[in-house]
């Protein structure tokens, strides 16, 4: 059975007003531990979050100083797949960095 053509326009005004929103963004974190060299950090600053040499060294540092450190901000899929890209660099560098997701 056909619908009405009031029920069509409704349906599609009521999409018109439905506005997009923005991904929720997530901060991707690197935590400092013992063993991973500050060289390796700056290294997958540069390679993985295309950081630019003075600003990895910063990101570093305050991982250092500080316990973590915000390597990059991203929608959670391109935030999910540096974090693997990570892992495994670190793993097959064998050194045991921790790179983590919080929300925005």
């Amino acid at each position: 059975m056909p619908r009405p053509a009031s029920d069509t326009t409704t349906a599609a005004k009521s999409r018109a007003k439905a506005k997009l929103q923005p991904p929720t963004m997530w901060k991707v974190i690197l935590h400092n531990d013992d063993y991973t060299t500050q060289d390796f950090v700056v290294w997958v600053l540069r390679e993985v979050f295309r950081k630019p040499e003075p600003e990895a060294v910063r990101i570093m540092l305050d991982v250092h100083k500080r316990g973590k450190g915000i390597a990059g901000i991203y929608p959670f899929d391109i935030a999910d797949t540096k974090i693997a890209q990570v892992k495994a660099l670190a793993e097959r560098n064998e050194f045991p960095l921790l790179c983590t997701l919080e929300p925005e």
